[in-house]
Formats: structure tokens, C-alpha cells, sequence
């Protein structure tokens, strides 16, 4: 970006009074302008599809959606500086691309030591990365331990849909995306089948062929279809194709 030009901020954290302390800081850069703030994910999504800012300093535990599920609707998205109370996402905070990650409570010269990464960031010039299929699996690895996948996030233009998996059909491999389909609707999301999968309860999903991922609880039948493979028929009308090993997978289940 130009010399010239201030580096536009968002800053997103569901507490004012750390927004405000944050706020008070960067006042003191001449070359930092805060162009907007955020008090929940939503909002963050919203504004920072709208305002285009450079720079998003981001609370990672938020109400509604996490400041992992926030990069996850953002694709690409600007330079992102985590500021947070919890120590243990920074090293995977980088796996996001994040410049820097602020633990609270910080104070000016560790907040100068963050922007002299972001100066040096943005003349690098560089296009913004994708960050989303990384931030998901950033968000999988935040879940605590033994808790599996509770919702579906997807971004449709300035919209986000939160999809309970309890209402998932089944989830089928489109190129680089996954196909969401829910209660008669189809969603695309920007992340790897296998991704996705491996955060869903394996007593509810099965993996009944290499693109498709059944919600056992939609089945109505299985049909042979040939000597190796059988169609699972679901209770909508959908027929899926069941692999030999997919067919294994679903008798240990049922």
C-alpha cells in the first residue's frame, strides 16, 4: 500500500472498555486510522465486508462466533492481529497468516511492536491469502477436547448461515468445496470434504463414499445397485452412491 496511505483498522471484541483502551492507543499513530468497530462476529463479518479495512485487530472468544469462525467467513480478508486473554491459539494463529497475536493485557510498546509487523506486511504488497479452509481447521482445533462440530458456518454474499448439524442431510466433495445439503437446500462452502468430515460425530456421520458424508438419521433403505455398491435411499428421495468400504463403515454404524 502507498506511503501515504493510513492503514485503516477495524477493531473487533465484544468488551467496549477494551475496544475504547485500544481505541486510545492507536490515536497516537498518525498513520493508523480506526475506521470501524465490532462487538460480535456478525457484526465483524458485515463490516469488514463493507468497509474493506487493512487491518482487523480480533478478540478471539466472542458471543456468536469466535474470532476463528469470523476468519473462516472471510475469504480472503485483510491482515488480522488476534488480541485475546487466552495463550493457547497463538501458535496456530499463524497457520491463519495472522501478523501478530496481542495477549491481554498488553501495553503500548508491545501494541508499537505489532504495528511495525503490519507496516512491514502491507508494503510486502502481497495478495491477500484465502484464509478460510485454514481457519476452519483453526476453529477445529480451538473445540474443546471430546466435543464435536455443533453447527456449519457459510457465507452467502453479506449473509451467514448457521446451520445446526442435527440439520444436515449430507455433505457431498464439489471440486474444492463441499455441498451442504440441508432440509431441501444447498449451500457450497470453500473447504475440503475430509476437513469438514472429520470434525462431525462418527456415531451420527459416515463416510459412505469417497465424495459423499450421510447423516445416518436421514437414511430410508439401501438398495443393491451392483455386485460392490448399494444406493442409500434417504428419507427425502435422494439416492446416494454407497462404496464397498462406505457399505462397512455404515453396518458398524447401524
Amino acid at each position: 500500500m502507498p506511503e501515504t496511505s493510513p492503514i485503516k483498522v477495524v477493531l473487533v471484541d465484544d468488551e467496549a472498555p477494551a475496544r475504547n483502551l485500544l481505541g486510545e492507543y492507536l490515536s497516537a499513530y498518525p498513520d493508523v486510522q480506526v475506521v470501524g468497530e465490532c462487538a460480535n462476529g456478525f457484526e465483524a463479518v458485515k463490516a469488514i465486508g463493507e468497509i474493506r479495512p487493512d487491518l482487523v485487530f480480533l478478540d478471539v472468544q466472542m458471543p456468536k462466533l469466535t474470532g476463528f469462525e469470523v476468519l473462516e467467513l472471510l475469504d480472503p480478508g485483510p491482515a488480522v492481529v488476534f488480541c485475546t486473554a487466552y495463550d493457547e491459539y497463538a501458535l496456530k494463529a499463524f497457520e491463519v497468516h495472522a501478523v501478530d497475536y496481542l495477549l491481554k493485557p498488553f501495553g503500548r510498546e508491545r501494541l508499537a511492536e505489532a504495528l511495525v509487523r503490519v507496516r512491514a506486511r502491507l508494503r510486502e504488497s502481497v495478495p491477500a491469502q484465502p484464509m478460510g479452509p485454514a481457519a476452519a481447521r483453526l476453529s477445529e482445533a480451538a473445540r474443546p477436547a471430546g466435543r464435536w462440530l455443533e453447527r456449519v458456518l457459510i457465507r452467502d454474499g453479506v449473509q451467514v448461515n448457521i446451520i445446526p448439524v442435527e440439520r444436515l442431510d449430507y455433505l457431498e466433495a464439489q471440486d474444492d468445496y463441499v455441498a451442504i445439503h440441508s432440509e431441501g437446500r444447498t449451500w457450497l462452502k470453500t473447504q475440503p470434504l475430509a476437513d469438514l468430515a472429520q470434525g462431525l460425530d462418527p456415531a451420527r456421520f459416515v463416510r459412505i463414499h469417497r465424495s459423499y458424508v450421510l447423516n445416518v438419521e436421514r437414511l430410508a433403505k439401501l438398495e443393491l445397485y451392483s455386485k460392490d455398491s448399494r444406493l442409500a435411499i434417504l428419507k427425502g428421495g435422494q439416492q446416494l452412491p454407497v462404496s464397498r468400504a462406505g457399505y462397512t463403515r455404515l453396518k458398524e454404524l447401524m
